[in-house]
């Protein structure tokens, strides 16, 4: 299980580190419903990255990834795909970074988190984990590397559940922390989310730029 674990590991760390859901399960921390909510939204993360992992990996895995060119080849080009548009992301974000001094504009939906009941905290969780861009091509691009090797059914399954556990730590550290840490740990929490928020652009750009270039340098080798 080595070989799945060291192909996923790099993907589950891209995933683990996302300033905005992380942002996003702080402030939930804050609010009224915290407990509820903190717990719902981490459930929704981790279902969501095994969905779309399993859901590679199992496309892949019955296209024969591990054996047929075609399949090897299209995984390749889907690496480069995704790594050009992960590049052009880090652009984007290094551009639209705040200047210094300027304080930083969050999304409009999260003025709304304090308010948001556990169903739409679930589905809050399902759509930074699966949804967003980054996520949802780095978690893809685990699964269908990971169909690459030929390992056993029961390998890949356990490199999946190493894969959804990393990437989710971020997340699920801010939830432990917050119902084990009592009042000083809001406090600790305030200030990495308010870190996170200050330079979340710049943050996001180096990952773009640095994963957009691993996939790319990893779809290059099967069409060469």
């Amino acid at each position: 299980m080595g070989k799945g674990i060291s192909e996923v590991l790099t993907y589950a760390v891209g995933v683990a580190i996302s300033p905005v859901p992380i942002i996003a399960v702080t402030l939930m921390l804050f609010s009224q419903r915290a407990r509820e909510n903190g717990l719902m939204f981490l459930l929704g993360w981790v279902v969501a990255l095994a969905v779309v992992s399993g859901v590679a990996y199992a496309a892949a895995d019955q296209a024969n990834a591990a054996t047929d060119s075609t399949t090897t080849d299209t995984i390749a080009w889907g690496k480069i795909v995704f790594g050009v548009l992960l590049l052009l992301l880090a652009a984007r974000n290094w551009r639209t970074r705040p200047r210094p001094g300027t304080e930083p504009e969050m999304p409009k939906w999260m003025g709304g988190i304090d308010a948001l009941k556990p169903v739409k905290a679930l589905g809050l969780g399902l759509l930074l984990a699966g949804v967003n861009p980054k996520n949802l091509m780095l978690a893809a691009a685990a699964g269908a590397g990971l169909a690459t090797l030929g390992l056993s059914t029961a390998n890949a399954i356990g490199s999946l559940i190493v894969f959804v556990i990393v990437a989710s730590l971020t997340i699920a550290g801010p939830v432990v922390y917050y119902l084990l840490g009592g009042d000083s740990a809001k406090a600790k929490l305030d200030e990495m989310k308010n870190w996170l928020a200050l330079h979340n652009n710049a943050v996001m750009a180096v990952l773009f730029l640095v994963f957009g270039a691993k996939l790319i340098a990893d779809g290059l080798p099967p069409l060469t």
